[in-house]
């Protein structure tokens, strides 16, 4: 965008359950903004509950894209979320609004304002082998693999993430390079934007207390219904967002597997370790000015103006 000014972008970003929703409605309604979803399952549809959607009624406060877009067993990466949120935002600014992006996936995030790391092609026979090798002994055996080849990755990829873990091995095995070098060396692009990063923490036991009554009240509210209704349509638990946090948990349960105790016991622990794994990125980027959600508040409303003043 040489020669013209930089469109404005604020960004509103942070952990799971620390409260980035509240915060954007609030400061969307300041400044005369919509919401555009940055959460990678707040995308698919019929996955409400466990994902934290925003309610119908504040998407009738406010306008919100991205969100229940796909089904769950369709592709959806950063790449497609990376075209798909330009196009919103285009269309936002088109109308003489704000944008606000919200969400906790920091990969998301980093696409839509540096576009996107793509890495070497995808070669079929690596991946049918470790995904074979996956299946025999168990995608823990793969995960503590890269952890030996990439240990730097690891830090930002879940033990239960098969499509990164092979890709992560996949990258490794078809270069000798590590995919964290491969993201080092392409450094992204410049942002064609003006960002306005806006971090949400609170103290840890604080966000943890609230990660584990906010998985209560999702069980409280139905989750296992969703769950269940989303295997009765046929989604299988191979699906990528069927393994995502709280959904592989209730489907543990419905299989007998363990308890509904046990599982929410689980839900809780494995949020928490989102949270600490989603601060970690968070905290490499040095552009991003920290607030508590509610106590600063006001300080927030007032940078966001200043801003845009």
């Amino acid at each position: 965008m040489r020669g013209v000014m930089k469109p404005k972008l604020v960004i509103i970003l942070g952990p799971t359950g620390v409260g980035k929703s509240a915060v954007a409605l609030e400061v969307a309604s300041d400044i005369g903004g919509e919401i555009v979803n940055a959460d990678s399952q707040q995308v698919y549809r019929h996955m409400d509950i466990g994902t934290g959607k925003p309610t119908p009624e504040q998407r009738e406060r406010v306008a919100h894209h991205l969100i229940g877009i796909v089904d769950p067993d369709e592709e959806f990466n950063a790449a497609l979320f990376h075209g798909r949120g330009l196009k919103s935002a285009e269309q936002i600014w088109s109308r003489k609004r704000q944008v606000i992006l919200c969400g906790g996936t920091g990969l998301y995030i980093k696409a839509m304002t540096h576009g996107l790391f793509v890495g070497p092609a995808k070669n079929s026979e690596i991946r049918k082998r470790l995904e074979e090798e996956a299946g025999e002994k168990g995608l823990a055996t793969l995960y503590q693999r890269l952890k030996q080849v990439d240990p730097e990755a690891i830090r930002s990829i879940h033990p239960h993430d098969r499509h990164r873990i092979i890709r992560a091995l996949e990258v490794f095995e078809l270069t000798g390079k590590r995919m964290t070098d491969w993201q080092r060396e392409h450094g992204f692009k410049e942002s064609p934007f003006q960002a306005l990063k806006i971090g949400l923490d609170r103290e840890r036991e604080e966000l943890y207390s609230l990660i584990n009554r906010r998985c209560e009240e999702m069980v409280a509210r139905g989750l296992v219904e969703e769950v269940r209704g989303l295997v009765e349509k046929g989604y299988g638990l191979e699906l990528r967002p069927m393994q995502s946090v709280g959904y592989r948990h209730m489907a543990l349960y419905l299989s007998g597997a363990m308890s509904l105790e046990e599982a929410l016991s689980l839900m809780q622990r494995d949020t928490r370790h989102l949270a600490k794994r989603q601060l970690t990125w968070f905290r490499a980027d040095k552009e991003i000015r920290w607030f508590h959600p509610e106590r600063g508040r006001e300080e927030i409303l007032r940078v966001v103006r200043e801003f845009f003043a």
